[in-house]
């Protein structure tokens, strides 16, 4: 016995469709498939770019630029440095001066005095520039004289015979006046701003007459009171 399945469309789905005909409405039998757009991940627009760009700038300088305390920790090392190889120098000229250090009863400024080293005991003039600063270079064996250098001399000191002497300042980074101070005033400019500011608002180096090199803040540690015959020059302002 054979049994035959037909399917037939539903009687009330034909005359649905038929009174749709009737009415003027046309079925469409193809229906058009669904497709997903295209994923595009989020991006920057120029204004945020252009800000991002310029929060970096600003973090980096203040992370490493001129005035940024991790940039002149580093400077300072390099200033200590120069002060060394300028203590180099003074003591040869001491050796053929019976243990006295440059001396010029008429200047009124470092540079004139510092210059009898140039070029006969050192023709390096660039460690009279503190790396700090932003004082020009020197060119290599010109009179001093004639250029501004960073640093501040103590003028009318010897060198000590005995390390075991008292040991004296001779040489620091420029300061804020030529007055003597005691432990606690300000010696090095507070705020970065001129003068005795070779490391903007950090302090600056000692040179004392041992060759040891003493870094400090803007307030002194120590005081250095003055000496029969000795005077404190600052470089040229």
């Amino acid at each position: 016995m054979r049994i035959e399945m037909i399917f037939r469309p539903s009687r009330r789905f034909g005359e649905k469709k038929n009174f749709a005909r009737a009415a003027g409405f046309r079925y469409k039998s193809q229906v058009k498939p669904f497709r997903a757009r295209p994923f595009a991940p989020p991006g920057f627009s120029l204004i945020e770019l252009l800000i991002t760009l310029a929060l970096v700038a600003i973090l980096s300088t203040m992370m490493y630029g001129f005035a940024s305390a991790k940039h002149q920790r580093s400077q300072m090392r390099l200033c200590a440095d120069n002060l060394q190889k300028i203590f180099i120098a003074m003591q040869i000229y001491a050796n053929d001066f019976k243990g006295a250090l440059p001396q010029n009863t008429n200047a009124a400024t470092s540079e004139e005095v510092l210059d009898e080293l140039v070029p006969k005991y050192t023709s390096d003039t660039s460690i009279f520039i503190c790396p700090g600063g932003r004082d020009a270079p020197i060119p290599a064996g010109e009179p001093l004289n004639k250029h501004k250098i960073s640093y501040a001399y103590y003028m009318g000191r010897r060198l000590t015979a005995s390390p075991d002497g008292p040991q004296n300042v001779l040489l620091s980074d420029r300061q804020i006046d030529t007055e003597p101070k005691r432990a606690g005033e300000t010696v090095f400019s507070p705020d970065g701003k001129p003068p005795g500011n070779n490391h903007h608002k950090y302090g600056g180096n000692f040179l004392f007459s041992d060759g040891s090199v003493q870094t400090g803040g803007p307030q002194l540690k120590f005081s250095i009171l003055s000496a029969p015959g000795v005077v404190l020059l600052n470089p040229k302002p």
